[in-house]
C-alpha cells in the first residue's frame, strides 16, 4: 500500500508561542488537518477528511465562533477532493473513509464522497447523531452515509484492545479504540512496508507529549485540550500507552494538528516507510 499524507485544513490561530510553542505572542500560529491518503488493491482509502467543499463555501456552518478562533484558510485547493484529483484519481475511487472521531475538522469532507463506505466507532457515531451542536456538525453527515460500525470486540494490537479490522479486503488497516478526546475517538494504524502508520487523531496535540514524555503541550494547547476532552482520565491513559509504542522502531505515530508532525512525514518521498524524516522543527 502507498500513503499520501495531505493537510485537508491549515488553522491559524493567534498565539504562535501558545500554540506552536515558539514565535510571538501575537503572531499567527500554523495548525493542519493531517489525513491519509491510502491507495489500496481495492480503491482509495481516507483516514479523516479534515474541511470538505461545503465548509469553504459555507464556513458559518462550522460555528463563527470556531472560524473567529481558529482562523482557517478555507482554500478549497487544500480539500481531500481536491488533492484526490491532483493525483490523477476520481473521488469515486475512494471507497473507505475510517475516521478518528466525527469533530467538524476531521469529518467536513464527508459529503464529498458520498459514495464511501464510513467507518467509525460505534460510540462516536451514538454521540455524533444525537446532536452536539459544539463538535459535531450535521451537515457533514445529512447526506446519509454508507456507515460501518466499529465496537470493541476485536483483537489485541501491541497491548491495545478492541482492535478491529476494515474488514476482510483490508486487513492491514485497523481501527483501535483510544476514548478521551470523545467518546468513541480512535486510532487508525496502516501497515507500511515492515511496519505500521499509526494516525492518533486528537489524543494528543504535540509532537513532543509523545517524543519526549515528560514535554508538556503549549499552554493554549493544554487549555484547549482539557476544555475539549470528554474523558480526561482516558485520554491521558491513552497518551502513557502511545508513549510506550513510540518507543518501537517499526511504529511511527502522528497526531492530527501538530504541524511538525505532518511536516515530517509529507516531505518524504516516497510517501510508504513506516519511519518518520528525522524531526526538523
Amino acid at each position: 500500500m502507498k500513503a499520501h499524507h495531505l493537510n485537508t485544513g491549515t488553522m491559524c490561530p493567534l498565539g504562535a508561542r501558545l500554540v506552536n510553542g515558539r514565535g510571538g505572542l501575537l503572531s499567527r500560529a500554523r495548525l493542519v488537518c493531517h489525513v491519509l491518503l491510502i491507495e489500496t488493491g481495492d480503491g482509495l482509502v481516507l483516514v479523516d477528511t479534515g474541511l470538505g467543499t461545503g465548509d469553504i463555501a459555507d464556513p458559518n456552518r462550522l460555528g463563527r465562533m470556531w472560524v473567529r478562533q481558529t482562523s482557517p484558510r478555507l482554500d478549497p485547493s487544500e480539500t481531500a477532493i481536491a488533492q484526490v484529483q491532483a493525483l490523477g484519481f476520481s473521488p469515486r475511487d475512494v471507497r473507505h473513509i475510517v475516521l478518528t472521531h466525527l469533530d467538524l475538522d476531521h469529518a467536513g469532507g464527508l459529503p464529498d464522497f458520498p459514495e464511501a463506505t464510513v467507518h467509525v466507532h460505534a460510540r462516536e457515531h451514538a454521540a455524533a447523531t444525537a446532536g452536539s451542536k459544539m463538535r459535531y456538525i450535521r451537515d457533514h453527515f445529512s447526506h446519509g452515509p454508507r456507515w460501518a460500525l466499529h465496537d470493541d470486540g476485536g483483537e489485541d494490537w501491541f497491548g491495545f484492545r478492541g482492535v478491529r479490522a476494515l474488514g476482510d479486503h483490508q486487513p492491514d488497516i485497523l481501527l483501535i479504540p483510544l476514548p478521551g478526546h470523545t467518546a468513541g475517538h480512535s486510532g487508525i494504524a496502516v501497515r507500511s512496508g515492515d511496519g505500521w502508520l499509526l494516525h492518533a487523531g486528537d489524543a494528543y496535540f504535540f509532537h513532543g507529549q509523545i517524543a519526549t514524555p515528560e514535554v508538556k503541550a503549549p499552554l493554549g494547547l493544554r487549555f484547549f485540550q482539557r476544555r475539549v476532552d470528554t474523558d480526561r482520565a482516558a485520554r491521558i491513559a491513552n497518551q502513557h500507552r502511545l508513549q510506550k509504542l513510540n518507543t518501537r522502531a517499526d511504529i511511527a505515530i502522528f497526531n492530527a494538528h501538530d504541524p511538525v508532525d505532518y511536516d515530517r512525514f509529507h516531505q518524504r518521498a516516497p510517501a510508504t516507510s513506516a519511519e518518520p524524516a528525522r524531526d526538523h522543527g
